[in-house]
């Protein structure tokens, strides 16, 4: 299949594929990681706790071996005999197999991580389907697997000829030794050959997890149609987010304009821009910005100012500065608050000479006091 159909798998899989791939219990596993860290480890603890299990053994063997008669037909010396086994072999035997499970825990979450999938526990059909089983048979991985299976076999039994060569005058010399020590010794050997044997497993292991982990990358690796549905689904379609958004700013500015007749003055640039400026004399605070606009909608505020008795002031430094500055709904900068002041005190003024209620103000200063951090 081309490139050109767009249904190659050549996209690295996304975040959301990869987890709801661990969901269904689909992580990098490498079973030879795993055993590798098992064999390894059990070696290592029966070196260490080797001695003692021998020790113990050889205890509880003599211990069988030497009842008297009393002690045969007494059911309850049994008990008592068992307890003597229990105190000679418990402690070393369960650092035995708490080593073992540890070495399991590790080995096997160790490439993938934890993961328990409920998905990946329930039974399924396909799974005991006769030809997916022989697909799996006779499919790559079962080719990967049989080659993996015939270079341990190689290593494991050139190695071996190996150690047996190399422990071979000891394993004769057995022979000659006296009990206990014979019995620790040869603990020993088989502990020292046991190891030698699973740390052929490392060259295995360091072949199978990196291509456990190349090969469940490939296997979650998307098509570009899949990375884009996916988007779609999690982010939503673009096309539908932009008409959302142009229908949210359709909605915001014909709120907008329902307040520009309840505003005290409109300030433009003359031409490009328009703030409506709202001061409510009943609550304290700063006034507010109720509508502004730039070039088409600068001039509908004007319109609907006009229609409505609203003074417009020119003021060009304060309303490019209250434009950029302040948002609708919000109240103007603290910066901006004596050019507002200014402006708002001779519309005041004005309103009340236009009732007959006081003097003509005078003529609004066109150099408001604009910082010059509020200068565009």
């Amino acid at each position: 299949m081309s490139e050109d159909s767009g249904q190659e798998k050549t996209e690295e899989p996304t975040s959301k594929k990869v987890e709801d791939a661990k969901k269904k219990g689909q992580i990098a596993r490498s079973k030879e990681l795993g055993t590798m860290f098992v064999l390894i480890f059990s070696a290592i603890s029966l070196l260490m706790y080797g001695p003692e299990i021998g020790k113990g053994l050889y205890n509880v063997m003599g211990r069988m071996l030497s009842l008297n008669r009393n002690e045969t037909y007494d059911t309850t010396k049994m008990f008592a005999v068992w307890g003597e086994v229990a105190d000679a072999l418990m402690f070393p035997m369960a650092m035995f197999v708490l080593i073992i499970v540890l070495a399991a825990f590790i080995g096997n979450t160790m490439l993938g991580g934890f993961n328990f999938s409920w998905q990946a526990a329930a039974p399924k059909a396909s799974k005991m389907s006769p030809a997916k089983g022989f697909k799996r048979m006779f499919g790559p991985q079962a080719g990967v697997e049989l080659l993996k299976s015939l270079l341990k076999f190689g290593l494991v039994a050139s190695f071996a000829v190996f150690l047996i060569n190399t422990f071979f005058d000891e394993i004769l010399h057995l022979s000659v030794e006296s009990a206990p020590g014979n019995i620790i010794h040869a603990l020993e050997i088989l502990a020292w050959m046991f190891l030698g044997l699973s740390c052929t497993l490392i060259i295995i292991a360091a072949i199978d997890a990196p291509f456990q982990s190349y090969n469940h990358n490939k296997q979650l690796k998307m098509t570009l149609q899949e990375v884009k549905d996916e988007y779609k689904n999690s982010e939503g379609d673009p096309q539908i987010k932009a008409r959302i958004r142009q229908t949210q700013r359709q909605m915001s500015q014909k709120r907008m304009m329902q307040d520009v007749p309840d505003a005290d003055v409109i300030v433009t640039n003359p031409t490009h821009y328009s703030v409506a400026l709202k001061y409510d004399t009943e609550r304290a605070g700063a006034p507010i910005v109720v509508a502004k606009g730039i070039d088409e909608m600068a001039m509908q505020i004007r319109k609907i100012a006009i229609g409505n008795e609203v003074p417009i002031l020119e003021s060009p430094s304060l309303t490019r500065a209250l434009y950029h500055t302040a948002e609708v709904g919000e109240q103007i900068p603290d910066q901006l608050f004596t050019a507002v002041a200014q402006v708002l005190a001779y519309v005041f003024q004005l309103k009340r000479f236009n009732k007959g209620r006081g003097k003509r103000p005078t003529k609004l200063n066109k150099k408001l006091p604009i910082p010059d951090d509020y200068q565009y």
